[in-house]
Formats: C-alpha cells, structure tokens, sequence
C-alpha cells in the first residue's frame, strides 16, 4: 500500500529492532526505509550541545539496517539534534518526511490518557495535527514482546488486512476514499482485504428498536464494498450493535486485523476535551495498530 515509510524510534519503544526485518519489510511493498532517531541536547549550564556519545550510539544500533539491505532497498539513517519537546520531535520528523517524500510515519505510542497527553505533550498527537502523510501507529510493549519470528511475519504483512470503523460520517468517508487511492497503485503483495464494521451504539429510549436503522447500515456498507471490491479487494461487512471502541476492538481480534483505519480532524486538538474523538480514543486504547489517515483539508 505504501512504498516509502519513516520509522521514527526513541529506543524504548521497540522499533528499532525493525533494523534488522530489512528484507521482511520489503516482501510489504516497501521500496525506501527511513530510520529516524531524534538525539536530544546535551544540557551544559542551559547551553544546548549535541550529545556525541548518543549519537554515536545510535548511529550503530541503526546502521545494521544497511547491513540487512537488498540492493534494491533503498535505506537511509537519520540522526537530528533537537529538544525533548514533543513539538520539536514532531518537526524534525516532518522535516525527515518532507526530505524523502516519506509516504507513511511510523511512531511508538503509549497508552495514554487525554489529560496525561495534554499535560506532558505527545508526539503522535503532535504529528497528527501536522502530517500530511498518515501514522501508523504501534503499541511498544507488543514491539518488544514479539519474537524474531513474530516480527518477521508482521513485517512481511504490515497492512494486509484492514479494519474500516464506518459510521456514514465525512470522515469514515474520508478513509474510504483515501484507501481506494491508494490501492489503485499499491504494490505486489500489500493491501489484501478490508473489513467495514458499522456499530450501532444505543441512545435514548432502550424500547426503540435499531433493526431498521441495522438494515440502512448494511445496504450502506454494501456499497462501500462494491466501491473496493472494484480494486481486488476481499471485502467483508459487519453490523453489530453495542460500544465502538469495544466492539471494534473485538472486531479485530475475531478477524485477525493487521491495523485499524480511523481519521479525524478533532484528535491532537484542545477542542478534544470537549468534543470526543473517536480515533483519538482508538489511538490512545488500542492494542492493535492504527493507521491514522490526516483529515482533509
């Protein structure tokens, strides 16, 4: 689905380790690999220095990627000095992004809660209010957990199968569109299967039936299928009713979903304590990998 990607890594969340899945990388269509590590200033009576010795020792932990390199791989080590501010992390990301036409970011994330991350700030919810190219973004303790096997199998098959929460809105829209795009010129080997799930969450008087609102759900995701089935897609529909952020992360555990699909122009956004998002919540609770598409614009 994507050819040139960013890996963004602080170390602590695993992703380096991708170093060494090169190869593996490449089976899921990717042509260029960026490694970006942001090596923070050396604090010298409040004068900002570069730290050397972290920057060596970064340089090493990521250089074996060009030791695991295909010759028609294209990888490349990125080591900026910047402040531990999530801000000046988000622009010297983009800055990578913009120099290699990185078509894809992807970034550690926590579990977080909204306050802690308006607190203390975060660079993906920093990333998602200014990235023009969607994050992909991964849990650090299953990075860590997994087995060498593991992670070769979940590199070889990065985006495989989608989940689509669908809801009728702009922005689920939005994804569909943008996945249709994308899957028109996506590589051998990629982007196999989408699932579209509708959930119908329950409002008002519990006597109110929501059969016939589950049938308009379902000739509309009907035609969401049709729209993608056009690209040789597998496409499956789901109709469930209950809370969406549960049911979706039941979803994906039931259908063996490689990342969920959400947008939104609310999440990273101080209007996000007033106004829930949706993908800001699925990013912030979700076990699974999101892949989170910027809104337009």
């Amino acid at each position: 689905m994507f050819r040139r990607i960013l890996i963004t890594t602080d170390f602590a969340d695993g992703l380096h380790r991708l170093v060494n899945f090169i190869p593996e990388l490449a089976q899921s269509g990717l042509q260029q690999i960026v490694f970006l590590h942001c090596v923070p200033f050396l604090d010298d009576r409040n004068i900002p220095q570069v730290d050397e010795t972290k920057q060596v020792t970064a340089k090493a932990k990521l250089e074996q990627a060009l030791a695991n390199c295909p010759s028609h791989i294209d990888v490349h080590i990125e080591l900026p000095t910047c402040s531990s501010s999530a801000g000046a992390r988000a622009k010297v990301i983009l800055a990578a992004v913009k120099k290699h036409q990185s078509e894809l970011i992807m970034v550690g994330t926590s579990l977080n809660s909204l306050l802690n991350e308006k607190l203390f700030g975060s660079t993906t919810s920093e990333l998602a209010q200014k990235a023009t190219v969607p994050l992909l973004s991964l849990r650090p303790q299953l990075v860590s957990a997994y087995t060498e096997e593991e992670m070769a199998l979940r590199c070889q098959h990065l985006l495989r199968y989608l989940l689509i929460p669908y809801d009728g809105s702009k922005s689920a829209q939005h994804v569909i569109d943008y996945i249709e795009t994308q899957a028109k010129n996506r590589p051998p080997q990629s982007l196999e299967a989408c699932m579209l799930c509708w959930v119908l969450e329950k409002t008002g008087r519990k006597e109110v039936s929501l059969l016939p609102k589950a049938e308009d759900c379902a000739q509309s995701l009907q035609n969401r299928q049709k729209q993608l089935e056009k690209l040789d897609l597998q496409v499956n529909i789901d109709v469930r009713q209950g809370k969406a952020i549960a049911e979706i992360q039941t979803v994906a555990l039931d259908f063996d979903i490689s990342a969920i699909v959400v947008s939104s122009k609310h999440f990273g956004r101080l209007r996000e304590l007033s106004i829930p998002s949706f993908a800001g919540d699925m990013v912030r609770r979700s076990w699974h990998p999101i892949l989170f598409i910027p809104p337009e614009t």
